[in-house]
């Protein structure tokens, strides 16, 4: 359903932009099943930067006023509120980690509740269907998910992380913050004490009459947590880094590097910005999408992951061509730190990455680089810069601010 590269996600969008105003405002809760097309299916691009947030919103403006296309947009903004929230509550991702690797550890991945929940037969035709055609496509309608979410966590009874997991797993566009916190609203955690609740009537109207499940549980009492910690400080954007020599190294959370740079100027030897170095003198990425889970990631969310990335470096390089995209081992410090030698690069950049496990790879090789004399620095795209502020209290107020986002974007 998905081919990993800007080419492929820059034709989806050109032919998702027609439907993108009031078409889509109309139609896009109902899940007809897969080879859908009343939804953009721009989110596996969009998560892992293949394609940027504003050019999406950029190109669908151009042929739609917001009036008409405001649905879609606030559907884009949504994954921006969701990580500029998370980075303000990196306690909850805390959390979820712990628990889940605590849960794996105890057997509860191995019950049969859950097993069959994941593999299909939990005999509830719809989470079942849902079930394998997440594990084939590595996608799901945003619809089902918080219908498969609220079967999980109250008919079926399992912990919402595992189910948080699950997806996780095997999304294309899984991220950190959209997933784990949209399962914590359906478990009536994330707004406390609102839950969703999955009913037949309303599975029934917005597939079309495909499943219609029986049994499903008739309450959702809300989960409870311990109390989160304030609000963490929004870390200051880090100044562009100096050096003549300087290397790009891309990672699965942004892909498009010749945008991002666009964005940051490099300060050259000198120090003046005046005399900007726009063009790296080598680049190489890394990835591993296991570290998603400590039951790693699918095959489908694998393959995805290290192809798109092959498609960013070989953009990103075309400089600096090589006859094939250098793409760094799973060893990853030593690792960097070798190719750093080897292509004499004093200085490294990182694209920001959020909360989540590119982050944490990135703070361990911060501290490994810096004890070699090299400099790591991280350039936060503006998208990013603008809006997690705003993005302290729920999604309404945020959703206010949209319009003013935009305008300082210069949309």
């Amino acid at each position: 359903m998905f081919t990993p590269t800007r080419a492929a996600a820059l034709e989806a969008l050109a032919d998702f932009i027609p439907r993108a105003g009031s078409q889509y405002a109309r139609d896009r809760n109902i899940d007809a099943g897969p080879g859908r097309d009343n939804v953009s299916s721009l989110s596996p691009y969009l998560r892992h930067r293949l394609l940027t947030e504003r050019e999406v919103v950029a190109a669908v403006l151009e042929q739609h006023r917001l009036s008409s296309c405001e649905k879609f947009v606030q559907e884009v903004m949504w994954r921006n509120y969701w990580k500029g929230w998370l980075e303000q509550n990196p306690e909850v991702w805390m959390r979820y980690r712990r628990d889940v690797d605590e849960l794996a550890q105890a057997g509860e991945t191995e019950s049969t509740a859950y097993r069959d929940a994941v593999t299909g037969h939990s005999g509830i035709d719809a989470m079942d269907a849902w079930a394998r055609e997440l594990i084939e496509t590595g996608y799901l309608h945003n619809h089902t998910r918080m219908w498969f979410a609220s079967i999980w966590i109250f008919t079926l009874g399992l912990p919402w992380q595992l189910g948080a997991d699950f997806f996780y797993r095997h999304l294309l566009d899984g991220d950190a913050a959209s997933n784990t916190l949209s399962w914590r609203w359906v478990a009536g955690l994330q707004t406390v004490g609102k839950t969703y609740l999955a009913s037949q009537s309303n599975i029934s109207r917005f597939t079309e009459g495909r499943f219609s499940p029986e049994g499903l549980a008739t309450t959702a009492r809300a989960l409870v947590e311990d109390p989160l910690p304030a609000r963490s400080a929004l870390a200051p954007p880090e100044p562009s880094p100096g050096g003549r020599q300087w290397g790009l190294l891309l990672h699965e959370e942004d892909l498009d590097g010749p945008s991002l740079l666009a964005e940051h100027p490099l300060v050259g030897a000198s120090g003046h910005a005046s005399t900007p170095v726009t063009v790296p003198v080598a680049v190489a990425g890394f990835a591993r999408a296991d570290d998603r889970s400590p039951l790693g990631a699918s095959e489908v969310v694998r393959e995805f992951t290290r192809s798109a990335l092959l498609d960013g470096v070989g953009r990103a390089q075309s400089p600096v061509p090589r006859e094939q995209p250098r793409v760094l081992a799973d060893t990853f410090s030593s690792t960097v730190l070798e190719w750093a030698a080897s292509e004499k690069v004093d200085s490294i950049v990182v694209p920001f990455a959020p909360v989540g496990p590119v982050r944490e790879r990135i703070d361990t090789l911060r501290a490994v680089v810096a004890s070699e004399g090299v400099t790591l620095t991280t350039p936060q795209r503006r998208w990013d810069t603008l809006a997690w502020p705003h993005a302290s209290r729920g999604f309404f107020p945020f959703r206010e601010r949209i319009p003013k986002l935009l305008a300082q974007q210069g949309l």
